[in-house]
């Protein structure tokens, strides 16, 4: 979806072009943090792009089509490294698309259903993100309180001082709200669906992220110049939490979507 000419964070706002050609669709376009693929493993992408951009429903002009990776035309450009960090092969790709012909029984579900499929994809992968930054906070967590327990500062383990307990006792709070939070919106998706539940999605989405950003940053705290280094996880899961806030919709998207929400709910 994403791409680096415009704010994706509108998923109407894709501009990649989806043009049929006889039986054939041709896409051209620029997309970039496409996780996987530099994966050798890889072979195929879903694209979205537009295939009817003047039509006067904004949600219909997108479509989204199956591209083998060895189509013709198909170029990844670079990794991309996330504050820093290169996981490459695994990671995130730039993505050129020039001319690239593939048949038109690829496309998903037929013209113009493109946003629907990113939509009905975009509510479980949100929250799928929160169940991992739990899982990212829990065990950051974990490794403060053993640094904790083992580090000697000032003649006292670290837990014995009284600043360190109020870090700990903060962030297992922080944490519990978080994950039943999450639960929540979970259980909400599975009896009502994911339209029911996009108030609560759109508040788990931007509580975790940012909950496990304060826990890992007091873990890191914890841990001093360890917890920067590659001798622990907490610096990369640090990265993983502050890319969240922009993946899969930025903070600032969701708070204005819920907004909006609550106020027609209350306001009258």
């Amino acid at each position: 979806m994403t791409e680096p000419e415009l704010a994706s964070s509108d998923a109407t706002n894709v501009a990649a072009a989806i043009r049929r050609d006889g039986d054939d669709y041709v896409i051209d376009g620029r997309k970039w943090f496409i996780t996987g693929a530099m994966y050798e493993p890889c072979r195929i992408m879903i694209l979205i792009g537009k295939t009817d951009p003047q039509n006067p429903d904004r949600h219909r002009q997108q479509s989204q089509i199956l591209v083998p990776m060895d189509t013709p035309g198909v170029s990844v450009l670079r990794p991309l490294q996330t504050l820093g960090y290169d996981d490459a092969p695994f990671g995130h790709a730039e993505v050129l698309l020039e001319n690239v012909r593939v048949p038109a029984s690829n496309l998903l579900l037929g013209e113009g259903r493109g946003f629907e499929i990113a939509q009905g994809r975009l509510g479980p992968g949100r929250i799928h993100h929160c169940m991992r930054l739990i899982g990212c906070a829990q065990r950051a967590l974990e490794l403060a309180c053993r640094r904790a327990g083992s580090r000697i500062a000032f003649g006292r383990r670290l837990a014995e001082q009284g600043a360190v307990r109020e870090q700990i006792a903060l962030s297992a709070a922080e944490l519990e709200q978080a994950r039943l939070l999450t639960l929540r919106a979970a259980d909400e998706m599975d009896r009502a669906g994911n339209k029911a539940a996009r108030d609560l999605i759109a508040m788990a989405k931007v509580v975790v992220p940012t909950m496990a950003q304060r826990v890992i940053d007091r873990a890191i705290q914890i841990h001093g110049a360890a917890g920067l280094s590659q001798d622990f996880a907490l610096a990369e899961a640090f990265g993983y939490a502050r890319y969240c806030r922009i993946a899969d919709g930025p903070d600032a998207v969701h708070m204005a979507a819920l907004g909006k929400s609550v106020l027609g709910r209350y306001a009258g």
